[in-house]
């Protein structure tokens, strides 16, 4: 916000071809789909492994947009060459929450010694920062925007994604009763591609209606306590719990449609 309002201040007459955007819209997520493993502190080999279907809940997704396109004029006025007025850049932050419904998971020991099912469901953020290359054609040209003020435009690049997840599972079996791991976070680098239509209702203002999608594979690292019931009373009364180490390793596959204002200068 600071960067667009000292921009705001540059003289010159008014080039339309940079913007600031906000946006709000929906976000979805495909089946998470992913095995987790539970392992002993005190031994490595995998005490219990699960396979997490995964059920993300839809989401409001909110985010800002400074972008600018390669116009003649150019950016802090660098002539760039008539034909580059087809592509630009943005930069493009957005957040939303992931969590995931309750559901059940079938759950199974190394060698087949127990096995039972579990309720799951989390609680997660996702924020996105993208840096995005995008292209565009214009289209109903006229005297206040020349390039045309319908604008399809599509985008790609890579993003910076900060995500967390705090699960919980809750068993409707006697064997493991349950395991709350805490919150986890994960920094990783995604991939993020756009296709959008943007409408010039004015020569400064627009409306951007888009289409937003990512991919990553975070990792999220749990430390608990498993509990245990009905594995005879002599190892019950002996040991109630077993402290454990869980990892979680989704892939996100995450979808949004926003609808957007932008000021342009």
């Amino acid at each position: 916000m600071l960067l667009a309002a000292g921009l705001l201040t540059l003289p010159g007459p008014a080039r339309a071809e940079m913007y600031l955007e906000a946006y709000l819209g929906a976000n979805t997520a495909a089946s998470f789909d992913k095995t987790v493993k539970i392992t002993s502190n005190a031994n490595p080999a995998d005490f219990a492994t699960a396979n997490l279907p995964g059920g993300p809940n839809a989401a409001v997704i909110a985010g800002l947009k400074l972008g600018t396109w390669f116009v003649p004029t150019g950016f802090l006025g660098y002539s760039y060459p008539d034909w580059m007025k087809y592509f630009g850049f943005y930069t493009d932050f957005s957040f939303h929450r992931l969590d995931a419904r309750k559901q059940q998971f079938g759950f199974f020991g190394p060698a087949g010694d127990f096995e039972g099912n579990a309720d799951f469901h989390s609680e997660g953020t996702v924020a996105t920062w993208a840096f995005m290359f995008a292209a565009r054609y214009g289209f109903f040209p006229d005297a206040d925007v020349p390039f045309g003020r319908l604008q399809p435009y599509v985008a790609v690049g890579p993003a910076i994604m900060f995500s967390t997840q705090r699960p919980k599972i809750d068993n409707g079996t006697p064997i493991i009763n349950s395991f709350s791991g805490g919150s986890s976070d994960s920094v990783d680098i995604a991939l993020a591609v756009d296709a959008g239509l943007r409408y010039m209702c004015l020569k400064n203002v627009s409306i951007d209606l888009s289409f937003k999608y990512r991919y990553a594979n975070p990792g999220y690292n749990y430390s608990g306590n498993l509990g245990l019931a009905a594995m005879g009373i002599t190892a019950q009364a002996l040991l109630p719990t077993i402290p454990v180490h869980t990892s979680y390793s989704p892939d996100l596959n995450l979808f949004s449609v926003q609808l957007g204002a932008a000021y342009h200068f």
